[in-house]
């Protein structure tokens, strides 16, 4: 009898991940710019389906622009724009839905600083929840604009 090998994956994303569960996937409009003409801009509606300091996971239903760059800036509920440049590293389409992974390759210090939190309060939530602790949902969350967990407690975040 021989002993099954359990394979152990090394985690490659640097940035922790904020999946987007607000109203089950949260939609955006992603405006992309002509990097030769920042007048004219191809705006888009998406499916932001998640969103770490390093990139996003995107839905669209129409074909991402062939180009190296894109500039474009990023509007969340609760959160204020913000301009990001990345690129396209993937894209999987079908029936004219197009899943586009996106790298960020410019985006303020702040900005990320912001996006990593947000994650980060998200898992330490999903980590409270999966010790099935009493308070689950905190005051100090910075994911709650985008939290759409049956533990929310609304009240803690009425302003005073």
């Amino acid at each position: 009898m021989t002993k099954k090998e359990h394979k152990v994956f090394k985690e490659r994303r640097e940035h922790v991940r904020l999946p987007i569960l607000h109203g089950i996937l949260e939609p955006v409009e992603i405006n992309f710019y002509d990097k030769n003409d920042t007048d004219r801009s191809r705006p888009q509606p998406g499916i932001l389906v998640d969103l770490s300091a390093g990139g996003m996971r995107l839905i669209t239903f129409l074909e991402p622009p062939h180009s190296r760059e894109l500039n474009m800036i990023l509007k969340l509920v609760g959160v204020k724009e913000m301009p990001i440049t990345g690129k396209i590293s993937w894209v999987k389409e079908k029936g004219g839905v197009f899943m586009n992974g996106i790298t960020f390759s410019s985006i303020s210090a702040e900005d990320k600083k912001r996006i990593s939190n947000m994650a980060e309060d998200y898992v330490d939530c999903d980590t409270r929840i999966a010790l099935k602790l009493p308070e689950v949902c905190v005051e100090t969350c910075r994911s709650h604009a985008l939290c759409n967990k049956p533990q929310k407690d609304e009240p803690l975040f009425k302003k005073k």
